[in-house]
């Protein structure tokens, strides 16, 4: 629900809507938005994707029973994400997160909302950099090439190539273009998953040999961050167990990394693997081009130069970041701890808690979004400790 801007999906991208401002009067708007089919694409585009390569790598650090938190996870996304919805209709005005945190807490709100959804977003797009690098530099070992006298190689040079390729597409306004390019990455996650299952029936070296522990209390904290993301619970269900029946303890943070690469079907999943974080990361910083957009004056909003600028330099710092930290699994623990968390689950039930005034009675809603709201402090405290420490100890 917070990895996509929230749309009025029911109008045709073409027609005017019909926009109430906050003295009741009604005016026609040329504000573009999406159909409803263009919405589901996006929507489902951002929640499956990469995360679904690390998801083996989250059940072997946890065990087989940590597998129920990725449920629980989920359903808890989902409430949260049917808090959003409520938190909406109490006002016709709201179009973004942000907004909400405005009519729950001022602006102090708005700037607390806008600042964790658009760091959360910007570095899960930065992880996509880092994905693309490993799996690359994993295929083609040993590239180097030099430039001006100095040789860039191995990962840091993919990163480099794949920020270029993402390029193009920040530079698309209309969502509804942008649906298209989803549709490839929801395809491409069906693929992955039949790939790698193909590869595991049918390569006797791989099969499912791994028997896995049932429960490994230190790798709680990690399994918990890397499922954070209340991601399709069906398909990562499917790719956890998959992934750690074949490789058990020893898989790797991206399952990629994992397979015997003179397989076709092996190459299919990696290669595949190549489309999700081109067709994802337009979509993932939308929110963030918006919000700095905003920062400008009036007059120069809705230039186009202006845009080209601020999402050239968007991709570009991305790219910087990727090369500094290159530990995938790690750098998106932080990620999902500190901000994912955050910004799916603290912040939705907060602000439901102010705006529908349900803070004020006791019940078992009241109990229930209260205990969601503690638990989710709890795992950013002990996620973010446990992720950083991991970042340090291989830097």
């Amino acid at each position: 629900m917070n990895a996509v801007p929230l749309l009025s999906e029911l109008k045709h991208h073409d027609e005017p809507a019909l926009v109430q401002d906050k003295d009741q009067t009604l005016h026609p708007s040329t504000t573009k938005t999406v159909s409803f089919y263009s919405t589901c694409l996006n929507g489902l585009n951002a929640l499956s994707g990469v995360g679904i390569l690390s998801i083996p790598y989250a059940l072997a650090t946890g065990g087989w029973l940590s597998l129920i938190l990725l449920f629980v996870i989920s359903m808890v996304a989902f409430y949260s994400g049917l808090l959003i919805k409520r938190c909406m209709d109490k006002d016709c005005n709201i179009k973004t997160y942000p907004d909400i945190g405005d009519l729950a807490f001022g602006k102090i709100g708005r700037l607390l909302v806008q600042t964790f959804m658009c760091n959360d977003l910007y570095l899960s797009a930065t992880g996509y950099l880092i994905l693309e690098g490993d799996n690359l530099d994993n295929l083609f070992p040993n590239t180097e090439i030099e430039i001006a006298g100095l040789a860039i190689g191995g990962k840091q040079l993919f990163v480099i190539l794949i920020g270029i390729v993402i390029m193009p597409t920040v530079w698309l306004d209309d969502l509804s273009l942008l649906s298209y390019v989803s549709a490839g990455g929801v395809l491409a996650t069906a693929i992955v998953i039949c790939s790698v299952f193909s590869t595991a029936t049918f390569d006797g070296s791989v099969g499912f040999h791994a028997k896995g522990n049932l429960l490994n209390w230190n790798g709680i904290p990690t399994a918990v961050l890397i499922v954070c993301f209340g991601l399709s619970a069906a398909s990562y269900a499917c790719m956890a167990i998959i992934g750690y029946l074949m490789f058990g303890a020893e898989v790797e943070s991206q399952i990629t990394l994992s397979l015997p690469i003179n397989r076709i079907s092996s190459q299919i999943a990696i290669y595949t693997t190549l489309v999700n974080p081109i067709s994802k990361y337009a979509l993932v910083v939308t929110p963030v081009i918006n919000a700095l957009k905003g920062l400008f004056p009036q007059q120069h909003k809705n230039s186009r130069l202006i845009s080209i600028l601020i999402n050239t330099t968007l991709v570009i710092s991305s790219v910087i970041i990727a090369l500094t930290v290159p530990l995938f699994a790690y750098f998106i623990s932080l990620v999902g701890a500190f901000l994912g968390i955050t910004t799916a689950i603290i912040l939705p039930c907060s602000c439901y808690l102010k705006i529908s005034g349900t803070y004020n009675k006791f019940g078992i809603e009241t109990l229930a979004i209260v205990t969601i709201i503690f638990l989710g402090v709890v795992i950013v405290i002990f996620g973010t400790h446990t992720a950083l420490v991991e970042i340090i100890n291989h830097l």
